[in-house]
């Protein structure tokens, strides 16, 4: 059953609430389609607006611009770079100290990666769509492929030349499957396309 479209004093309350304006396509289809439908819905809980299935803790990071992955590469190969070896400490309790360090700093790392975007539809085994909701690729859809090769990468109607990230209203019409780079398509039945 699709969820009915929110009003739009709902939509103002939830950006009100959330700290952000949600991008006009996006904004559009929860007013117009559905709070959810083939999508996760943005619902009012008990603690507030969210989106169903995503993580409440990551409310802080909303208002954060969404980053493109390019932009920290260099930071993420660094922080890899740094990670505590056993064999570099004298014993196991400064190696458990270190360690322990490093795992929250790349844990922050993570977060922020998604930092400005929510999940929109989840595909399974770790992999989902998000839709980045402020900074200047607000209104973009990527592909969150960090369970098996650690990347986040446009969906795009043209990888070859350039990946220019599709825009929400363009992919409702394509849906993700058919929007990855060269490589990744799965051999299971595409995802389910939202018609408008």
């Amino acid at each position: 059953m699709t969820e009915p479209p929110l009003t739009e004093a709902e939509i103002v309350e939830a950006e009100r609430e959330l700290g952000v304006s949600l991008p006009g396509e996006y904004r559009a289809y929860l007013r117009e389609v559905s709070a959810g439908g083939a999508l996760l819905r943005l619902e009012r809980t008990g603690r507030g607006w969210w989106w169903a299935g995503n993580n409440e803790g990551r409310r802080e990071l909303l208002a954060i611009p969404f980053p493109h992955p390019d932009s920290y590469a260099e930071a993420d190969h660094e922080l890899m770079a740094r990670e505590p070896q056993a064999d570099a400490f004298e014993d196991d309790a400064a190696y458990r100290e270190a360690r322990c360090a490093w795992d929250d700093e790349a844990d922050r790392f993570e977060d922020l990666k998604t930092a400005g975007a929510v999940v929109i539809q989840e595909h399974g085994c770790g992999f989902s769509t998000l839709l980045a909701l402020t900074g200047s690729l607000a209104g973009t859809v990527w592909w969150d492929g960090r369970a098996t090769c650690d990347r986040i990468v446009p969906l795009s109607l043209d990888h070859v030349g350039g990946a220019r990230p599709i825009r929400f209203g363009e992919w409702l019409d394509l849906g993700s499957w058919a929007l990855l780079p060269p490589g990744w398509g799965p051999s299971l039945p595409s995802s389910p396309v939202v018609h408008r």
